[in-house]
């Protein structure tokens, strides 16, 4: 043999011409949630790029621009079903785009199972509380509400 030639890794055993294998599978597999995770990121990707780009030509772009933008902007966007499930759909795909990644950087970055496990813990907290008020407010939003039987002021809304 040349001093060129590189040679296979071996088993270890002197006199042995078996090939030491890369890398051995134990345990049971955890199914495919990393590869589905993986997935969800790059599709949940797109389709932010398409609701935030599609967000902000409406709120920035149309109309009088950033100078509109008030409750009564927001109360009269809201009004319509439509933009209730296009901000919807931001929120949650924003939220779990967002949730997966700092998942992925804990499972990286903390060394030890326990704090691992806690940090996964406030993340999914944290998680479900925005997305559970941001969706209570996109549906229960009202534009004109009344306290004490009064109706606080705003030009947008109709005369009792």
């Amino acid at each position: 043999m040349t001093a060129t030639e590189i040679q296979p890794p071996r088993s270890g055993k002197v006199g042995s011409s078996r090939i030491a294998p890369q890398y051995r599978r134990t345990g049971s597999s955890k199914g495919n949630f990393e590869m589905f995770a993986w997935l969800f990121m790059r599709l949940s990707g797109v389709v932010l790029v398409v609701l935030i780009f599609g967000h902000l030509t409406v709120n920035l772009l149309v109309g009088e621009g950033i100078h509109a933008i008030d409750f009564g902007f927001v109360a009269g966007k809201w009004a319509d079903p439509f933009w209730q499930a296009w901000d919807l759909a931001m929120l949650w795909l924003a939220m779990l785009h967002g949730t997966n990644g700092v998942r992925t950087i804990i499972n990286d970055y903390a060394e030890k199972d326990a704090t691992r496990f806690w940090l996964k813990i406030v993340l999914y907290a944290a998680t479900t509380v925005i997305i559970i008020l941001g969706t209570l407010v996109i549906f229960t939003f009202d534009p004109c509400p009344v306290v004490n039987g009064v109706q606080l002021p705003g030009g947008f809304c109709p005369v009792p």
